[in-house]
């Protein structure tokens, strides 16, 4: 974790909405407890005139996770239950639905917790708090069935169902990353939903990680996978004045292998690549297929380093072929978050690099508790020119 610097406060002089309280549910331990760190050191170090008013009661801690159990029974079914009070706080929910390390009993065999089980465990948790709390905002990094986000044949809606569910459940907020549709907030249109992007997080893990690097339109350039990926492509391309590429995935409409069209084709649209680094942006690393196929198409155009940007790293299918991609030198580097679990053998990787957002979230959590704007968070543009600034003049230390 980074040390807390000064700077890193934020004014926040305004009544918090009620007492903080973080509930990191199972499998988000790790990120709940760097988000709480972060926390309590600002809080503690922060001085504002009415600390000591009734208003502020709670208002410093030395912990503000809140005590919340999960157990199972023996037949896999479970339960919620706090060892605290809550009434009156303002409460933030912190779920990772894909953690597929963490196991439960079920008749005697060990069951790894699948999306659903850690849905379910939300809303056991939500319902636990019994709606004593002030205000509840569940922060969702994955969006759970975030994929299963339009119809287009006889199928279910998974995605605005769950968010339906939870805002009929009493939560006020929906805080998630990168959603892969955002309009998917449609089915719940005057609750709060938020959707992050980790731009400046993959911006400062590359500069702090990579030498050489030129950031202008003649040494570097920003490509879409897809199409669907175009807006994340766009803004960072924008930002750092570069010019973006595209790949498109021409599909074999005719048959339908494993629930989907099978891809013939990925085939570019833009202009030259020749001896440039190159930026890869997408929301997810599902099996890694798509990404790999994307950087052979641009390592057969001529283009230099391959730098790929993914919110999360999923590796559905393992590691071995970005093992073989790299030793093949068609990718250098492969940058997702700490959003969802991590295993330590991705973690142990020579062309891996992990960009934390725990710092980021406890700004988020910090920032609304005191019902203030979080709009300079969400758009980050000011950070990211600043850090490439500082990259440029040689002031940015390079972590080795």
């Amino acid at each position: 974790m980074e040390p807390v610097r000064r700077h890193d406060k934020r004014s926040l002089e305004t009544i918090p909405v009620g007492s903080l309280g973080l509930i990191p549910l199972t499998g988000c331990e790790q990120i709940g407890q760097e988000i709480d760190y972060y926390l309590t050191q600002w809080r503690a170090e922060r001085e504002g005139e009415h600390k000591n008013s009734l208003a502020f009661a709670g208002y410093q801690r030395p912990t503000y996770i809140v005590d919340c159990d999960l157990p199972r029974f023996g037949t896999g079914e479970g339960k919620g239950m706090l060892n605290q009070s809550v009434r009156g706080m303002d409460l933030y929910i912190l779920v990772d639905v894909v953690n597929y390390s963490k196991t439960y009993r079920l008749f005697g065999e060990q069951n790894h917790m699948s999306p659903d089980d850690h849905y379910q465990n939300l809303k056991r948790a939500i319902a636990a708090v019994g709606g004593k709390a002030r205000r509840i905002t569940v922060i969702m990094p994955y969006l759970y069935e975030g994929r299963q986000h339009k119809r287009s044949m006889r199928e279910s809606l998974d995605c605005a169902i769950a968010l339906q569910e939870l805002v009929r459940m009493g939560v006020d907020n929906i805080i998630t990353f990168d959603a892969h549709d955002p309009r998917v907030q449609n089915a719940i249109p005057l609750s709060g939903f938020d959707t992050v992007q980790a731009s400046y997080q993959f911006i400062k893990g590359l500069l702090r990680h990579v030498e050489g690097l030129h950031i202008d339109s003649q040494h570097m350039m920003v490509i879409s996978p897809d199409e669907g990926g175009m807006k994340r492509a766009v803004y960072i391309a924008n930002v750092l004045g570069l010019d973006m590429g595209m790949f498109y995935k021409r599909r074999d409409y005719t048959q339908v292998v494993g629930g989907k069209n099978p891809i013939i084709a990925h085939e570019f649209l833009g202009s030259s690549v020749e001896g440039k680094d190159m930026i890869i942006i997408d929301d997810m690393i599902s099996s890694g297929e798509s990404v790999l196929d994307v950087a052979k198409g641009l390592k057969e155009r001529g283009a230099s380093r391959i730098f790929v940007f993914s919110t999360f790293g999923l590796f559905t299918a393992g590691l071995s072929q970005f093992d073989k991609a790299y030793e093949d030198h068609l990718i250098d580097k492969v940058l997702t978050t700490n959003l969802i679990y991590q295993t330590p053998e991705l973690l142990s990787r020579p062309w891996y690099i992990s960009c934390s957002m725990s710092k980021y979230i406890a700004y988020i959590i910090d920032t609304l508790n005191h019902d203030s704007s979080i709009s300079d968070l969400l758009n980050p543009v000011a950070r990211i020119q600043n850090i490439v600034q500082r990259y440029n003049d040689g002031g940015l230390k390079i972590i080795e």
